[in-house]
This record gives structure tokens, sequence and C-alpha cells, in this order.
């Protein structure tokens, strides 16, 4: 069974960092581009940060650029996001998906989803 897991969110302060991951069980990340979305109730999902298979492209909103980094780690079959400098607009359930695609930030486009992690960045 294809299965993603997002974990690392939680409460931080203004200009804090999180690091958040994306596990997957029942299939190889390596295989996939792999996209960070985020939703805040009455809003459309949002694309964040996206990776290619080879790890060698990644692409961001402009909202994170400077700020956020995606990796894998192929040994682990996980993919990482990075998140620094949060400020309260980064307030959101984030989710990690996948594709066999290219990187985009259509949420449609995906097809694999985890659950979603909640980061609430407040003082």
């Amino acid at each position: 069974q294809v299965q993603l897991v997002e974990s690392g969110g939680g409460l931080v302060q203004p200009g804090g960092s999180l690091r958040l991951s994306c596990a997957a069980s029942g299939f190889t990340l390596d295989y996939y581009t792999i996209g960070w979305f985020r939703q805040v109730p009455g809003r459309e999902r949002e694309g964040v940060s996206c990776i290619s298979r080879s790890g060698i492209t990644s692409n961001y909103a402009d909202s994170v650029k400077g700020r956020f980094t995606i990796s894998r780690d192929k040994a682990r079959n996980t993919v990482y996001l990075q998140m620094n400098s949060l400020n309260l607009e980064d307030t959101a359930v984030y989710y990690c998906a996948a594709r066999a695609g290219v990187c985009g930030s259509n949420y449609r486009d995906f097809n694999y989803w985890g659950q979603g992690t909640q980061v609430t960045v407040s003082s």
C-alpha cells in the first residue's frame, strides 16, 4: 500500500525553524517527483516546493525562496523541507505529495498524499 507520512510540524516563534519530513512506505520515493504544499482554512492548497526524481532540480514559491530548502535522503526514503526564518504567514497544514511527472505547483497534478502536519508560527 502506497503511503506518505509527514512529521516535524509544531509550534514555533517567528524567526524560528522547523524541519518537515515526508517518509514513504510501500514505494520508493526515488521514482517520484515530490512536492510540498500547504493549506489554511478557506484557501486553496498552495504549492510550496518541489524536487525532481534525481534531486537535481527543485523549485520554490516566491513567498518561501531563500528561507525553505527541499532535499532528498535516498537511504531513508525520505524528503525533507527545512524551513527557516518562519513568519506568521507560514502557519498552515503542510502536505507532501508524489507524482510520476515533472515538478509543478498545481496540487491537482499529484497523485499520492500524506495526511498533513500542522505548522503554527506564533509569538
